[in-house]
């Protein structure tokens, strides 16, 4: 009897072979259309008339100013987001203090607000007819249409990453080895950068990759800070919708850069879960 049930269980938890096979062709074919597709016609139609045009589309000046900020933004946004997601995380993780909630959902809420109302929120703020807006234009502060303003909306959209990532590994490895550290004498300092920072170094990587793939193809916030300056505030997402009704050929091409930086960041990204997984 004992055997007997003890098949029915499996049978009842495992599914078929032909049901595997299904399950199995039903995920291919939507990787295909939703994936696979989507970046062969990137690359077809970016090199559709040949790899000089290709080319051009990349060195014209627009293309090259939207390469420029999109990396000038990224370059400040990232670290910045490392510095909140460390700080962030290893107060949640390390700490019990008041308003300990609050703090997680403030690191979730750009994850339920739409980019475009996050953009406006910046609008409100330092437009000309916001309470900011008029100190900030007698002092001769440009955030809005320039740098500063899309840098801020771009951190605001991407610093959950970095914590999201850390928060539960802290939280997995506890306070243990820092109250060892600290037991032996080492300053906090120390401990943080020859104890916890060795602990929590994948998972800081693979933070700081999303966070960058995620700061360099953000739209919809940029749009409504930036004012879409071509050759001045448009970074390359924004230079790829405005070229796709001129120059189609120069769309695609930028936009291979973006879907490169994606296949790129999946690479990275398996080889970063394959070694967290064994450490």
């Amino acid at each position: 009897m004992k055997h007997h049930h003890g098949l029915h269980n499996r049978s009842a938890v495992t599914e078929t072979p032909a049901m595997r096979w299904f399950l199995t062709v039903i995920a291919l074919l939507f990787m295909a259309l939703f994936i696979v597709l989507p970046l062969i016609v990137i690359f077809a139609q970016a090199f559709s008339k040949g790899t000089g045009a290709y080319w051009a589309a990349l060195v014209d000046p627009d293309a090259q100013s939207a390469i420029r900020l999109t990396l000038l933004v990224a370059a400040i946004a990232v670290p910045l987001n490392i510095v909140f997601g460390i700080a962030a995380s290893w107060a949640i993780a390390k700490f019990e203090f008041r308003g300990k909630t609050f703090l997680i959902t403030l690191i979730d809420l750009p994850f339920s607000v739409s980019p475009v109302i996050s953009g406006l929120v910046f609008v409100l703020l330092f437009g000309g007819n916001s309470v900011l807006g008029p100190w900030l234009q007698s002092h001769n502060i440009q955030i809005l249409f320039a740098v500063p303003g899309i840098v801020l909306a771009t951190v605001f959209v991407t610093f959950p990453f970095v914590a999201r990532e850390l928060i539960p590994l802290m939280q997995e490895q506890g306070t243990g080895d820092e109250e060892a550290a600290l037991s032996l004498g080492a300053s906090g300092w120390k401990t943080f950068l020859y104890v916890t920072l060795p602990n929590i170094r994948w998972g800081l990587l693979y933070g700081v990759l999303l966070c960058n793939a995620r700061a360099m193809g953000e739209f919809g916030a940029v749009a409504v800070v930036s004012g879409r300056i071509r050759g001045l505030t448009t970074t390359m997402p924004l230079h790829v919708e405005m070229m796709y009704s001129e120059n189609i050929v120069a769309a695609f091409a930028v936009a291979s850069l973006l879907a490169g930086l994606a296949l790129i960041t999946l690479v990275f990204k398996t080889v970063l879960e394959m070694r967290f997984t064994h450490d």
